[in-house]
């Protein structure tokens, strides 16, 4: 099993789609729910040709999975898929930015055409946006008995996706509150601790819609699985005036880290999967799911429409879903894995460091953590344009 200490340290999915701008897109591509692009069930039939042609095309984020320590190239997990099942697999690292990727494949599901991809992984707020168009096949559980008995139940029905008929989570993460507790010199323990006044000009929060409302709404009490527009205002209201009192020093993307690390900022919007990073090297350096509760989010695993590998896709993504795979796969991504049964594996590894992480609680929750967790409802194909326009005028998009 390889060693968190000897990876290649990852940007966190939700960092790198902020840096890149992941919500700046407004156009008719990104902003979507667009009714002549939807695609009927009886239009999306197509010849699934998995049991002739053994192998399909996975497109994912770079840095995204398991890699041999020696040889970067090689995926000790998928080549042992590739062996177990004879099914090839071309892996690609094509997924930089989730509106610049919905961009670059929608052309051909709108024609009702193949992407020539068989899996995607895509986050769950842009997941929503193909589920709605019906660019998306549904998967077939009697294929995934793995799926269907491990899927953290946190992760089984968000609303965009009732069930997860569509979607199924590859890693998952949390939104929280991460701070320099030596330099701090004190905890924190909610989001209104953020507007402390000795945190004046000290403070971050992150600069793209999708990634920062959902824990300043649940700041306000708000439960966000079923979150108003009236509360997403009250949301601006406030950051406008802590922004006019100059209490927030800037909106970021992945660069958080960095003020964070140099002391630049005491106290930041933060993902949990960067904070286990941070910590190797700054035990300092804290994080916390705030008295009120954080948001809970995943990237998810999708087959589009006009695949021809269905079959080949539902039995990789089965694959990882079995605990003995999906605890290779934490222990080298260190986000917030979806399969609780995995913890159970990693607690029997060998090496210390490896073991150390089935207690990590931002990789597998304990009790009292998961109760202060939630999936946001989705933002709407109505509801996007204006409250991007409104919230990118606050974060100086």
């Amino acid at each position: 099993m390889p060693q968190t200490s000897t990876r290649t340290s990852a940007l966190s999915r939700r960092s790198l789609l902020a840096a890149l701008g992941g919500t700046a897109a407004l156009g008719a591509l990104a902003g979507c729910g667009v009714p002549a692009a939807y695609v009927r069930p009886g239009d999306r039939a197509v010849a699934d040709e998995s049991a002739a042609d053994k192998k399909l095309t996975w497109a994912n984020w770079p840095l995204y999975i398991d890699t041999d320590d020696d040889n970067p190239g090689r995926r000790p997990t998928l080549r042992a898929f590739e062996k177990r099942t004879g099914i090839s697999v071309d892996y690609v690292e094509e997924i930089n930015d989730n509106d610049e990727f919905f961009g670059k494949i929608s052309p051909a599901l709108t024609n009702h055409q193949s992407t020539g991809r068989d899996l995607i992984v895509i986050s769950d707020w842009m997941c929503a946006r193909y589920v709605r168009l019906g660019w998306v096949q549904e998967m077939d559980r009697a294929r995934q008995p793995n799926v269907a008995h491990h899927l953290d139940p946190l992760l089984r029905s968000p609303a965009f996706d009732p069930g997860r008929r569509f979607t199924v989570p590859w890693q998952s993460g949390i939104t929280g509150i991460a701070y320099n507790h030596r330099k701090l010199g004190r905890e924190i323990r909610a989001v209104s601790d953020l507007w402390a006044n000795d945190l004046k000009g000290r403070v971050t929060l992150l600069s793209g819609l999708d990634e920062s409302f959902a824990l300043l709404m649940q700041g306000n009490g708000v439960d966000i699985t079923r979150w108003t527009a009236d509360d997403f205002h009250r949301v601006c209201d406030q950051v406008e005036r802590e922004v006019r009192r100059g209490q927030i020093r800037r909106f970021t993307g992945n660069d958080y880290t960095k003020d964070l690390v140099s002391g630049d900022v005491l106290a930041c919007q933060a993902y949990s999967g960067d904070v286990i990073q941070l910590q190797a090297d700054n035990p300092d350096i804290r994080f916390v799911v705030p008295e009120e509760g954080a948001e809970l989010w995943s990237d998810s695993l999708m087959v589009p429409d006009r695949a021809r590998h269905k079959a080949n896709a539902e039995r990789l993504v089965d694959y990882y879903y079995d605990p003995e795979v999906a605890a290779r796969l934490a222990a080298w991504v260190n986000y917030v894995c979806p399969v609780p049964a995995a913890r159970e594996v990693l607690a029997r590894a060998r090496d210390k460091d490896t073991a150390a992480l089935a207690d990590n609680p931002l990789v597998f929750p304990d009790g009292t953590m998961r109760e202060r967790l939630a999936v946001a409802r989705d933002i709407t194909s109505t509801e996007r344009t204006q409250f991007a326009r409104r919230w990118n005028r606050i974060a100086g998009l």
